[in-house]
């Protein structure tokens, strides 16, 4: 146990999660016997051998990720915390320091007042204001995002000191006022909502126009400042380092009621076309430099630009463990989960990805500590510079942990010195981004920088609190959440398939367990192998009169009975385990089906492009802006399908031939009577009817915006029959 700051327990059905993995393996191992036994004896024929041969295969894989995923459920722990404790062991003002990390790249993609309430959010956390320190990235190099930040600055004034005084929990300006607040208001909530309601018109009008007009310009020194984004050849792909101090506790600036303030900076990197930017870590990289210049706080918290804190006891919490040395000597970072505002009752799009961010995480804390999920993580800074025991120098003094800013965050030499190492050429012949930094080599740099530090020999902790830290935004379209995960599959495989492989790479660093929990996120997209092949063999094979799999009356269809359904639920049972409900658990499988179909084929797809060296579109921002009437439909359980897209037909087509083959396998045993030998393919292909449909609803029944496209019906009936016909002729 810890001390009294913090507790843990085992979760109760650890011993159970352990005796099924055995008798599942068992299982599993009796199947794999069977289909090469089958392979060996059985496939007489070019076509029975093919698909006996695509089942093993498929079954293999399955089992792979049936392993790796069983590796969460062997030592799941839950912690808690007791922040009110923290001030009887650490005197308030010896709270060490902390940087946020704040990172945006599109205000059309991103709009600059979500950003801007992420940043006021954690301005206000109950924590010493000297000591916190907000960096926000702009990586869009945009006058749109400076200019909402120049407005929040003032608004900060205000709002800080109106959370503190009346001890207010929702401290995100956009959530405190379009909350219910029963009882009585807080005095002055009216009057600051007005002020507040002023600056988001404001900044929504600069948005809209595209430019800061000069009516928004008060001063000389900000005119100075937006004339930078006009000189000549400015983008955001080619510009000069821009850092721009708003707010400077140390000048002595106070809030409306004479308090200190919290440190905002503004930085967006420089660029050329011909330097590499590597996205999220390049941004992120450059602000672990810039802090590190201006002002070298031992603790980094990076926090992604639409997710605003939900608790201000949040630093205090992952005090809890960063100020006890015995929790975990090699303690690099304390993960808070990433959960959403806004979810539907139902959650159609798996958009809490439950497993990935509670279940997960929770079973890996058991271990050497959960991975980095890009944001909500809060990391001592001595991590980025080398292992525990090794650390790797940085190319000047003033980076290193240990060093101390003596001087104000905008004297010349301060400012002279974040120019240079924000510049877009600074990297070059350094370690950055391999043994210094945020990790580069793959889009999902979060993972692969926890897999790296942890690899070093640091370890994390999984702080779960009962009122979520954060809460962020969800994609309410198919194509933004399809399009998100197909980024996240390339990212993995990236690092699955380099040298860092985590299967032996991993192992031989962490440990077998937590090497085969990195292994399960690497290789999310070969899962779209098996999904693909049971989406349609069994049913083409039925549709032409074809058993493929045992007679209910054969012992080996109990085997594979028991494998669905042991399987099936097991992971309810985790759904329910952490407060879920079978509905959620319902549609988070049949959007991992999709997912399966669309994502995780494109990306492995893309992948390979990109090994051959064919160009690929690369990283995309997700969009969070959302609009009306489509999120109306959202909070109706309605998927958006809306536009047309590639992605969309594989699972389209996997519909229409599943309704075919149900179809047909019903008309089929209506007329002979003979159930036995189709069983188990009607029960997959009336699966895979039951899915999909909500497909079927796009496709024929709604006459809303977000209907399947006439394109994308058009081209999966026509591939569709394609597939069927030409089956048709090989069988």
């Amino acid at each position: 146990m810890g001390t009294y700051l913090h507790t843990y327990k085992h979760v109760p059905c650890t011993h159970f999660n352990r005796v099924f993995a055995v008798i599942y393996t068992c299982a599993i191992l009796c199947l794999l016997h069977h289909h090469f036994l089958t392979l060996l004896r059985h496939s007489a024929t070019f076509v029975s051998a093919a698909i006996t041969a695509s089942f093993l295969i498929s079954d293999l894989i399955l089992a792979f990720m049936w392993a790796t995923t069983t590796s969460f459920r062997l030592c799941p722990i839950l912690r808690e915390t007791y922040p009110e404790n923290l001030e009887k062991v650490i005197d308030r003002k010896d709270f060490p320091a902390m940087d946020i990390f704040i990172c945006t790249a599109d205000p059309y993609k991103e709009p600059p007042m979500n950003v801007v309430n992420t940043a006021l959010s954690l301005m206000a956390y109950d924590y010493p204001p000297e000591k916190i320190s907000v960096y926000v990235s702009d990586d869009g190099g945009s006058e749109l995002t400076l200019y909402a930040f120049m407005e929040a600055a003032k608004f900060a004034k205000i709002w800080l000191p109106f959370c503190r005084d009346n001890n207010i929990m929702d401290r995100c300006p956009e959530a405190y006022f379009s909350s219910d607040r029963h009882g009585r208001p807080e005095p002055e909530s009216e009057e600051i909502k007005v002020i507040y309601e002023g600056l988001k018109t404001r900044v929504e009008n600069v948005v809209e126009r595209g430019e800061v007009s000069p009516e928004y310009i008060t001063s000389e020194p900000q005119r100075e400042t937006f004339n930078k984004y006009r000189t000549p050849g400015f983008s955001r792909s080619h510009h000069p380092p821009i850092i721009q101090v708003l707010i400077e506790s140390s000048r002595k600036e106070k809030d409306k009621m004479g308090n200190s303030m919290p440190n905002l900076v503004y930085v967006s990197r420089g660029k050329n076309k011909n330097s590499p930017h590597h996205f999220k870590a390049g941004a992120l990289n450059c602000l672990l430099r810039v802090s590190g210049v201006m002002t070298n706080a031992p603790i980094v918290l990076t926090q992604d630009c639409d997710m605003y804190s939900n608790d201000p006891q949040t630093p205090k919490r992952a005090l809890c463990y960063i100020c006890d040395p015995l929790v975990r000597p090699e303690l690099g970072y304390v993960q808070f989960p990433q959960r959403y505002h806004g979810l539907n009752k139902d959650d159609i799009y798996g958009g809490e990805f439950l497993r990935l961010f509670v279940a997960n995480p929770i079973g890996m804390d058991g271990l050497q500590g959960p991975s980095y999920v890009g944001s909500g993580c809060f990391f001592l800074r001595r991590v980025f510079f080398g292992g525990p025991t090794s650390m790797v120098s940085p190319e000047i003094q003033e980076l290193r942990p240990g060093h101390v800013v003596g001087t104000s965050l905008t004297a010349q030499s301060i400012m002279e010195l974040a120019h240079h190492v924000a510049g877009c050429n600074y990297e070059n012949n350094t370690k950055w981004g391999s043994q210094l930094g945020f990790q580069y080599g793959s889009l999902v740099e979060d993972y692969f920088t926890g897999y790296r530090l942890q690899c070093e020999g640091w370890e994390s902790i999984f702080c779960h609190p009962s009122r979520s830290a954060f809460l962020g935004d969800i994609p309410i379209s198919l194509i933004d959440a399809v399009s998100q995960t197909r980024r996240w599959a390339i990212g993995l495989l990236e690092v699955g398939l380099s040298k860092y492989v985590p299967i032996v790479y991993g192992s031989r660093h962490m440990g077998p367990i937590m090497g085969l929990c990195y292994t399960h996120y690497a290789f999310w997209a070969i899962l779209s192998i098996p999904i693909t092949l049971y989406s349609f063999i069994p049913q083409i094979a039925l549709l032409n009169g074809l058993c493929i799999f045992p007679k209910v009356t054969n012992p080996q269809f109990l085997l594979y009975i028991f494998l669905v359904l042991g399987a099936y639920t097991q992971d309810c049972y985790d759904f329910i385990l952490f407060d879920s409900t079978f509905k959620k658990w319902w549609n988070d499988q049949r959007i991992w089906l999709i997912r399966g179909l669309s994502p995780y084929l494109f990306g492995l797809v893309e992948f390979m492009f990109k090994q051959l060296g064919i160009a690929t579109q690369g990283f995309n921002v997700t969009s969070k802006v959302q609009d009306d009437k489509q999120s109306k439909r959202y909070d109706q359980g309605l998927i958006e399908f809306g536009i047309h897209s590639e992605m969309f037909i594989p699972f389209t087509t996997a519909s229409i031939v599943n309704l075919f083959a149900l179809v047909a396998g019903l008309i089929r045993i209506l007329s002979n009577g003979n159930t036995q030998e189709f069983f188990m393919q009607l029960v997959i292909a009336g699966f895979g009817v039951l899915n999909s449909w909500p497909i079927y609803e796009a496709m024929v029944v709604r006459r809303d915006k977000g209907k399947m496209s006439v394109k994308t019906i058009v081209c999966s009936i026509c591939l569709a029959l394609v597939l069927c016909g030409g089956a048709s002729l090989i069988l």
